[in-house]
């Protein structure tokens, strides 16, 4: 993988070594061992380079693992790679990349003196706000639908794809947010200062994400664009109008997004996990911080009598550009949606039919379609 940040020739292999940066003739050269030669042959094809300097490099590129010798154990491990990822080919070279460069990276104990390193330079704010945006505080009255036995909101969960034109009420949306996304108390980060707990766990207590609100059919707001204001529990007006027809067109027209009364993106606000960690694998965890706000959110709206939606299947840029974001500082990770099920949201039990077209285990036979 080649990269060019702030004018520097970088190069990352793909598997367990770091970003190193080289002069930009180094492609050229690079591009002279697309088979397996010799440096010395390379020269040749390279001719208007001198033979020694090509022959320097391709010493310094095997030693940063960008090239690899033939017969050697690198080589026949990256043969090994490619013959396992090519069934994949449709996620390469973007997720292979992301997979090996976030892999075993070294971690740091958080003694004192590297919290106050992180933080010298000033700290993330906890929240995001628009303060001015006109705004609708949200009512904090508490649900005792909440408080419905664990298991039978976790056996009645599913993905609803089929929701009447009924609309969600503001106290519903209001209940789903505080609860998923509201602060449940403050806890010490010692020299981060205060940090926000979930309900939801969030890696080092980052709480990078943040909800945006696409609501065509809520009652009491006006359709429209909204972010949620945490610390105020309140809604900020970002653009008034959105349709469900808009809400099929930012969400890839899925089945059932159309029909939803509302949606929240999920938003990575970068800065507030890069104070605290400095390494690619905590891109990693935004993600999975994301997931966790999606179960959490599932769970709290099928205790409402919700019918929960997540998906991403969304366009990153016009759903931000949308919400007025920075693409270089923010990211949208993950749809949640919901509203009012259907009453008929069965779906049909796997039958011994389904199973005999099933592969339950690895080297299991092929079934025949008779």
């Amino acid at each position: 993988m080649l990269l060019a940040p702030g004018g520097d020739f970088v190069a990352h292999a793909y598997r367990g070594h770091a970003p190193v940066a080289l002069h930009p003739s180094t492609a050229e050269i690079l591009s002279a061992f697309d088979t397996w030669t010799t440096p010395a042959q390379a020269a040749e094809t390279l001719d208007h380079l001198h033979p020694e300097t090509v022959v320097k490099a391709a010493g310094t590129l095997l030693e940063c693992g960008l090239l690899a010798a033939e017969g050697s154990p690198e080589a026949e491990e990256d043969e090994r790679l490619a013959d396992a990822w090519a069934p994949w080919s449709p996620w390469s070279p973007e997720a292979s990349f992301f997979h090996y460069a976030t892999r075993d990276v070294p971690f740091e104990t958080a003694t004192p003196e590297l919290r106050q390193h992180l933080t010298r330079d000033g700290r993330a704010a906890l929240f995001t706000e628009y303060p001015e945006a006109d705004c609708i505080l949200l009512p904090r009255t508490p649900d005792p639908r909440l408080s419905a036995p664990l298991e039978q909101t976790l056996y009645r969960r599913r993905t609803h794809r089929s929701f009447s034109a009924q609309p969600v009420s503001l106290h519903d949306l209001a209940v789903l947010l505080r609860t998923v996304f509201g602060p449940a108390e403050f806890i010490d980060g010692f020299e981060y200062g205060a940090l926000i707990r979930r309900t939801s766990p969030s890696g080092g207590a980052r709480q990078e994400l943040d909800a945006y609100l696409a609501a065509p059919n809520v009652t009491g707001i006006p359709a429209g664009l909204y972010h949620y204001n945490a610390r105020e529990h309140s809604l900020e007006l970002l653009r008034e109008g959105f349709t469900h027809t808009e809400a099929g067109a930012l969400c890839a027209h899925q089945e059932g997004i159309d029909q939803a009364a509302f949606i929240v993106f999920v938003v990575a606000a970068w800065e507030r996990m890069r104070a605290k960690y400095r390494h690619p694998r905590a891109y990693r965890v935004s993600h999975l911080n994301a997931g966790h706000l999606g179960q959490t959110f599932a769970l709290a709206a099928t205790a409402l009598g919700l019918g929960p939606f997540q998906s991403a299947a969304f366009d990153d840029t016009a759903v931000e550009d949308r919400l007025g974001l920075d693409t270089a500082t923010h990211s949208t990770l993950y749809a949640l949606a919901a509203g009012h099920p259907t009453s008929d949201t069965s779906t049909d039990t796997a039958d011994l039919n389904a199973f005999r077209h099933t592969t339950l285990r690895h080297g299991q036979p092929g079934r025949s379609d008779n």
